[in-house]
């Protein structure tokens, strides 16, 4: 029997993949073909989805963009045993875009399937919940701490800090949250994870929950994720009836549960403390701080909120050790960050590095430049309230504090790409709007500032006293910076002022002459 590997991954899914599958079915009954065809998560080469790929005695051989039409073409031309044809691309693992790259979050992504468990076992799943049952709960923090892993949701706390202040935290309930809202522009990679390798995330969050003594953990997950809803509630119940999750993990008397728990779309549950707000059932709404999660979190007990990224990077940590994740990076930013390309950008898709390379790099060797074949314009990293940055930034390495330098943050890593012909303006002034229609509406400089940031933007484009309402805007960004609850309306101003400063333009304004 052959096997053939079409992704159930949902961009794989939108452009085609589905109908691919049940076309290879369709060809292979009428034709009495012997296949089987497995249903993996994607590569993250998303400009070559729908991508089949055939298991032969040479390894795996790649075929895409793949449509219900070509089926029968592919199967003429040998498609059960790799042969060539105009849509061959060979082992992917070899091409440039992913053989360059460091895969240790996403090891298994695109080429397992998702919710079998057994296959997740032969390709080095839950060896780190293995040595995490052997270790103390403080020696299992240790680990993440000696890695070096910092928040992969975008606010780069370390880690192990976090772990040890709940692990230190006096109380007879902890809890394990995982914060699956991702609902930045421009990024995938947490839903990549979830459809792709849900067990790898389960993994994390139970051996987080060994770390610390908690003993329920939820993942909360944006509604728009149906199939990652559906991909972790089969791997969960893979993981209770082999004994990984429950009562008594692998005969360890260990016990941690684990819900999957849905959100209702709204941005600022992204934010930790709304989303435990949420999580209670109660309005999405910014907490004071302190006190912080890690002593006061859900329903008033010590808890862990960690991005996903950042929890399916725990076995790995664990399986390996602290010190090799440290290996990779630079400065302190340690381990790997999944980059995720899109908007106008010719290469689509999933990059995992580590720490160091330059977002030039990014853009031109893996993404091929913009797919309009113009100049690459502005760039945003780090989501919808990310910096833009322009051409003259674009050697900036990728790492949290080489980002902080140029007023510029790099976030979930996921960079949007604009060419020459986008307005700066209009994405200011998007920027404010998004605060507005976001905002949980909690603090005054949030609320009332990016109402205001709208229509002030507005008179500066309409040629009303340009110089008042520029020194009026950028003074708004200011109590907006400083005076908010929370990064919802602090981190707005990053797209305005960057966009303001790097391409006055665009407003109608002379730019500043050189010193």
């Amino acid at each position: 029997m052959t096997r053939l590997f079409i992704s159930r991954d949902s961009t794989a899914l939108s452009l085609g993949a589905e109908q691919v599958a049940a076309a290879i079915r369709q060809q292979a009954a009428e034709n009495g073909l012997d296949i089987d065809i497995v249903r993996n998560g994607s590569r993250g080469l998303y400009w070559l989805e729908p991508l089949l790929e055939v298991e032969t005695g040479q390894g795996r051989v790649g075929y895409g963009p793949v449509q219900p039409a070509d089926v029968a073409s592919l199967l003429e031309h040998g498609l059960l045993e790799g042969r060539e044809h105009p849509l061959y691309l060979g082992n992917i693992e070899k091409l440039f875009y992913f053989k360059k790259q460091h895969r240790l979050t996403f090891a298994r992504v695109g080429l397992t399937d998702p919710v079998n468990i057994d296959d997740y076992l032969a390709h080095d799943g839950y060896r780190g919940l293995k040595n995490a049952l052997a270790l103390q709960p403080a020696e299992i923090v240790k680990h993440v701490t000696d890695s070096g892993l910092r928040g992969r949701g975008g606010a780069a706390f370390p880690t192990g800090i976090k772990w040890n202040t709940v692990l230190n935290a006096p109380a007879e309930q902890k809890y394990i949250v995982c914060n699956a809202d991702e609902g930045d522009s421009g990024t995938f990679s947490d839903r990549m994870i979830m459809e792709g390798d849900p067990f790898v995330l389960i993994e994390g969050m139970t051996i987080a929950g060994l770390a610390v003594g908690a003993t329920q953990g939820y993942i909360y997950l944006r509604v728009e994720y149906p199939h990652a809803y559906v991909a972790l509630n089969e791997a969960i119940a893979a993981a209770i009836q082999r004994g990984y999750l429950g009562e008594n993990i692998q005969g360890s008397g260990k016990t941690f549960h684990l819900e999957v728990r849905r959100g209702a779309g709204a941005y600022i549950c992204g934010e930790e403390t709304s989303l435990l707000e949420s999580l209670e059932g109660k309005r999405g709404l910014v907490r004071f701080k302190p006190p912080l999660p890690a002593i006061v979190g859900l329903f008033g007990k010590p808890t862990i909120v960690n991005n996903v990224i950042s929890l399916a990077s725990i076995p790995v940590i664990l399986d390996k050790g602290g010190e090799f994740y440290r290996d990779y990076g630079m400065g302190r930013s340690r381990g790997t960050l999944p980059l995720q390309l899109a908007g106008n950008i010719r290469h689509p898709g999933l990059v995992e590095a580590a720490f160091g390379m330059t977002l030039r790099e990014v853009l031109y060797d893996f993404g091929g430049g913009s797919a309009s074949g113009r100049p690459i314009r502005a760039v945003q990293v780090g989501g919808p309230l990310g910096a833009y940055l322009h051409e003259g930034q674009f050697d900036t390495p990728l790492d949290y504090e080489a980002f902080a330098a140029i007023s510029a943050v790099l976030g979930h890593g996921g960079i949007v790409v604009h060419d020459d012909t986008v307005d700066m303006a209009e994405m200011a002034r998007y920027a404010m709007e998004f605060c507005v229609e976001e905002s949980c509406g909690k603090c005054t400089p949030c609320r009332i500032g990016s109402t205001r940031g709208v229509e002030v933007i507005d008179r500066i484009v309409d040629g009303a006293e340009k110089d008042k309402n520029t020194e009026l805007l950028r003074d708004l960004c200011n109590t907006m910076t400083y005076g908010s609850l929370c990064a919802m309306g602090g981190m707005t101003p990053y797209p305005v002022l960057s966009s303001l400063n790097h391409f006055p333009e665009d407003f109608g304004l002379q730019a500043p002459k050189p010193d």
